[in-house]
């Protein structure tokens, strides 16, 4: 299994504010992704940024990825969809810039459409289009001096266009209309950010199963098996996503997450990027959770291979020895209860003479009775 996990952003901590700064702190923590956001204007001055973390990432193991503009209206009227279109169109030149595994993207509201067929169609003509114009600014291999200062552009795979999954019920993107189009579009990339999936499905996600449950339904929807995962504390309501928040202070738990993907998460390729308020922080909390997920399944293994092994010398099937184990542990902690529970009878016994000879003492009151165990004062 292949599992990326960062920021979306340039850490909180990191002292400098630049790209490459971020990606420096990002490494020093132990993390390998990082998501840039795109998601209003891209000036001019910021591509110098982009090609020096393009440089560094593609000398690093390191995994640049992109997000696109926020507000999409991919469903909206023509003059609508040019607009989001060109905004797209600047996010596709600085992904190629900086190297970006992922070009992430909104489509927005349904607007004249109704959730289905038709609109699901109309999602996938345009991101159709969206994958070939990367390839075209992705570069051609004939032009290759022209495309000597970003070698990544020939010796690696065109970015994957990522399509994101919301968090309202009035916009297009519940999770079968996302793998529906991934589908059917090659070069597309499901982008599950469960905290949206989660305020959707009015608090869908809360256990291990129920994340089985989502990838089983991705594995036989979408059939690919790489994915690119948002995740984040999420305040919801009524089915739709109000605001993140960090991990700790929601319904939204990472440790079932952690659980699935150390247990069976083998088959996928996954990055996982933190919306959290608090970035880096809960991707540190995160990459935390998956190493204690990952080290109970070893240890669940090595106990159950020395079980057998036993078994196998004693003579006995395994599932009698696990029966028998259990049996014995019961036992001692039967035992070391009713030696607890023994100690406090004990200690009562040895008080009560105190009492007794309190009682024959004269009748006047004494302050000097260090025995009285009764004054709260």
């Amino acid at each position: 299994m292949s599992l990326k996990l960062g920021p979306a952003g340039v850490p909180l901590s990191c002292k400098g504010r630049t790209i490459v700064e971020g990606m420096d702190d990002i490494t020093v923590l132990g993390l390998d992704a990082m998501e840039v956001q795109t998601v209003r204007t891209i000036q001019p001055q910021h591509f110098d940024q982009y090609w020096q973390a393009g440089i560094l990432s593609w000398k690093s193991d390191f995994e640049m990825n992109m997000h696109g503009p926020y507000y999409a209206e991919l469903l909206g009227s023509k003059r609508e969809r040019n607009r989001t279109l060109s905004k797209m169109e600047t996010s596709l030149q600085a992904g190629k810039i900086i190297n970006a595994r992922h070009l992430t993207f909104h489509v927005g509201p349904y607007g004249d459409y109704d959730p289905g067929t038709e609109a699901n169609e109309q999602v996938a003509n345009v991101m159709e289009g969206v994958v070939e114009r990367v390839r075209e600014v992705w570069g051609d291999e004939e032009e290759e001096e022209e495309y000597s200062a970003f070698p990544w552009v020939h010796e690696s795979e065109p970015s994957l266009v990522g399509v994101e999954t919301s968090g309202r019920q009035e916009l297009w993107g519940t999770v079968e209309e996302v793998l529906e189009v991934c589908n059917h579009v090659e070069g597309t990339v499901p982008v599950l950010n469960m905290g949206h999936i989660h305020a959707r499905g009015h608090g869908r996600l809360r256990t291990s199963e129920d994340y089985a449950e989502l990838f089983d339904q991705a594995r036989e929807t979408y059939g690919g098996s790489t994915f690119y995962c948002h995740f984040a504390g999420v305040e919801h309501r009524m089915g739709n996503a109000l605001h993140y928040t960090q991990i700790k202070k929601s319904d939204l738990k990472f440790e079932p997450f952690a659980e699935y993907l150390a247990e069976e998460g083998d088959w996928m390729d996954i990055t996982i990027i933190s919306d959290s308020p608090l970035l880096e922080h809960d991707a540190m909390y995160m990459l935390q959770h998956y190493d204690k997920a990952r080290q109970r399944l070893l240890e669940i293994k090595a106990r159950d291979e020395r079980r057998a092994k036993l078994a196998a010398q004693q003579g006995i099937d395994p599932e009698e020895l696990k029966r028998k184990e259990e049996e014995a542990a019961a036992a001692r902690k039967a035992q070391l209860t009713g030696e607890i529970e023994e100690k406090p009878k004990k200690a009562a016994a040895k008080k009560a003479p105190a009492k007794g000879k309190a009682g024959k003492s004269s009748g006047m009151i004494s302050f000097d009775d260090s025995e009285d165990e009764d004054d709260v004062f």
